[in-house]
Order: C-alpha cells, then sequence, then structure tokens
C-alpha cells in the first residue's frame, strides 16, 4: 500500500476510531472521519490536509448511503462505531436490545451496503470490521452487545466469499479489553436493576467493571498501529485476535468447540437415512 488510500473510518470521533484515523493518517493515507457529532473530530484528531470530517449515523441507511456517494474512491471502510448496553437479559428492555443491534449489526449493514458498489466499481477494497471476543464467546451481562457481535461475525464470513471475486477483502477484528471509552458513561448504558435475584450480582459486575474503566491492558495506540501494519498486507487476515486475552479466548472456544464435536460424536453421526 504504497500509493495513498482512502480511508473510511466510522465512530472516528472518539475511542479506538481517533486512533486508527491518527495511524492512518501518519503513513499518508487519507481519512474521511464519520460519527454522529461532527464537532467531535477537529478536537479528537485535529486539522490535517488529508483528513475531512462528515456527519454519519450509521442507523440510518439514507444517512451512509448521502455521505457515501460523495466519494469516487474507497479503499478501506472500518465499521467501528458502536455502544454498550449491559445487563442482564431479564432485565434489558426489548428497545434496549434493538437498540444495541441496530447501532452494532445493522449499523455496520448500512454504511457496508453504501461502499460495496464503490468497491466493486474499482475491483478492489477492504470492509474492516471491529467485532469483539464477545463476539466468538458469549459471557454473562453480555447477552445484547455478544448476540450483535455473533452476528457481526456470521454476517462477515458469509458475505466474505460474495465479494471476493471483485477483489473486495474482509478482516474481523476481535479485540478483548482495550483502554478505550467503551465502559464509560458516554458507551456504556446498564439495565435498570428489576429483579431481586439478579441484585448482588449486577452490584459485583458494575463495580468491578467502573474500576477496570481505565486500567485496560490493551493499548488502543498499538492496536491502530497494527490494523495499518495488517491491512498493508498483500493479503491480509480475515480474523484477527487482538491482545493477548483475545489470543486466549480464541483458543479456548476452539478446545471448547472440539470437545462438544467429539462429545456425542457416534450419536451425532448416526443421524442420517438408513438408505439401502
Amino acid at each position: 500500500m504504497t500509493e495513498k488510500k482512502v480511508w473510511l473510518i466510522t465512530g472516528a470521533g472518539r475511542g479506538l476510531g481517533v486512533h486508527i484515523a491518527k495511524a492512518v493518517l501518519a503513513t499518508g493515507h487519507a481519512v474521511v472521519a464519520t460519527g454522529r457529532d461532527g464537532a467531535k473530530f477537529a478536537a479528537a484528531i485535529g486539522d490535517h490536509d488529508n483528513l475531512l470530517a462528515i456527519k454519519l449515523d450509521v442507523t440510518r441507511p439514507q444517512n451512509a448511503q448521502a455521505a457515501v456517494g460523495q466519494f469516487g474512491r474507497i479503499d478501506v471502510l472500518v465499521n467501528n462505531a458502536g455502544n454498550f448496553f449491559a445487563g442482564f437479559f431479564e432485565e434489558l428492555s426489548p428497545e434496549q436490545v434493538r437498540n444495541q443491534i441496530e447501532t452494532l449489526l445493522f449499523g455496520p449493514m448500512n454504511v457496508t451496503r453504501a461502499v460495496l458498489p464503490v468497491m466493486r466499481k474499482q475491483r478492489s477494497g477492504l470492509v474492516l470490521t471491529i467485532s469483539s471476543t464477545a463476539g466468538i464467546a458469549g459471557q454473562m451481562f453480555c447477552t445484547a452487545y455478544a448476540s450483535a457481535k455473533f452476528g457481526i461475525e456470521g454476517w462477515m464470513e458469509s458475505l466474505t466469499p460474495e465479494i471476493v471475486p471483485f477483489g473486495i477483502r474482509t478482516m474481523l477484528v476481535e479485540p478483548g479489553f482495550f483502554r478505550t471509552e467503551l465502559l464509560t458513561r458516554d458507551s456504556t448504558t446498564y439495565a435498570q436493576p428489576s429483579i431481586d435475584d439478579y441484585a448482588e450480582r449486577t452490584k459485583e459486575i458494575v463495580a468491578a467493571w467502573n474500576s477496570m474503566d481505565g486500567k485496560q491492558g490493551g493499548d488502543p495506540v498499538k492496536l491502530a498501529d497494527a490494523l495499518v501494519k495488517l491491512v498493508a498486507l498483500e493479503e491480509p487476515p480475515t480474523r484477527f485476535a487482538a491482545g493477548a486475552d483475545a489470543v486466549q479466548t480464541f483458543e479456548a472456544k476452539a478446545n471448547t468447540l472440539l470437545t462438544q464435536a467429539h462429545a456425542h460424536r457416534e450419536l451425532s453421526t448416526s443421524l442420517a437415512y438408513d438408505d439401502a
């Protein structure tokens, strides 16, 4: 990737999106930074000749189409915009669950659907989507978030063979815990406690996460630099475990699946019709 490329980054006004934008600009490429609050870009990223800031709400398909329609070329799409609705499933409202999936799953779908015609026309491009280790292995208090991230995983895996004939690649990135703004009040919405059976565990989990905020082990600057390097490869990986904890999650899930596959192997393989 020696020539200047155009990167479109969603959720670029804060968190990991800011670091990705800065890392891309440092390599001499152009960034189209998008987000719901256009005023945040200048403060977060600063002025730059290769930076264009556009207001974009990923949950609005027409908004995505209008934003993407301004450009004749997009080389890398980074689906990064996100939020976090945390809580026990019974206490999360249907509206909160829908909001989570609307932002984390349908949002990237909206932007990708708008970008693909551009990439097909140029017969090249990379769709890089920020998933999570919660898309590899579910965990308590993350039912809405994991549902959306598991959806991202299946969507991207299925999309990949559809678009590879046009020279378009995909990359899923599954970060573990990084020192971003995901656990802050601006990004995280907790379910309103309403069921006594969950009350004690809710207090413990919220307290633990609050104490973790700002102390996560992963460095988002290093992750952003790593992503720029991976994108520059002739064959970028289709999936990248971001962080030592992410590698552990991958390995644990792989081992669990193998154990489950073999646990009832004889019964599992005996379910075909007994055709003569």
